[in-house]
């Protein structure tokens, strides 16, 4: 389904842009306008991006006149107005799971690990590379520590984070695991984290968002 009077403001490696990529994939929902914004160059600081969305943040949606930011709240916003398939289950118990994962990543993960984080570690700050490494590796395993935890005792249940549909969780969970992998971090420990990335890449849902 095309989204009609929509732009998606992306770019191709921000994790949390691949996850609306990956959530918008898995309902069949096709922005009528996706724009890429190269974060790169900066362009996210700089108008005319800047007046759209004042954060300079991606990803956004554009629609009705007003710009929408947050990647959790623009997947939550997908599944409420197109809830085929769900990605936040209905039973509230079953939700809090699938969103305490997600936030494990978009909260305590993301956050110390993004782009202009590590640009101000190692510029205003002026630790070196190897520094700024140890730093992304210390919060990545310090998130995938209780991701693993999270994940590990429902690895009967289903292929997925949480059972036998995708979900929210796992929506999130794919871009972060990309990102250690970039970094070069050690999965090694983290088997049930590993075992469902592996099922969602397979996917062409997951596979067609991730980045080039």
């Amino acid at each position: 389904m095309k989204l009609n009077d929509l732009t998606f403001y992306d770019y191709f490696r921000s994790s949390a842009s691949y996850r609306v990529r990956i959530a918008l994939n898995l309902k069949g929902l096709q922005p009528e306008t996706v724009t890429t914004i190269d974060l790169r160059t900066g362009e996210q600081a700089a108008s005319p991006y800047k007046a759209v969305e004042p954060s300079g943040l991606v990803p956004s949606f554009q629609f009705g006149g007003k710009t929408f930011g947050q990647s959790l709240a623009l997947i939550e916003w997908l599944d409420v107005k197109y809830p085929t398939p769900r990605l936040i289950p209905q039973d509230a118990l079953a939700a809090l799971g699938v969103r305490e994962i997600a936030h494990t990543i978009a909260c305590d993960i993301h956050p110390l690990n993004n782009l202009r984080i590590l640009k101000y570690i190692t510029g205003t700050l002026g630790a070196s590379e190897d520094e700024k490494l140890d730093w992304y590796h210390h919060w990545i395993k310090t998130g995938f520590d209780t991701l693993e935890a999270l994940i590990a005792p429902h690895r009967d249940e289903g292929p997925f984070c949480l059972g036998k549909q995708a979900t929210l969780a796992d929506v999130c969970l794919v871009p972060q695991v990309y990102n250690a992998r970039r970094f070069d971090v050690d999965l090694a420990a983290y088997p049930a984290i590993c075992a469902v990335d592996a099922h969602c890449q397979s996917l062409p849902a997951f596979g067609a968002a991730a980045p080039e």
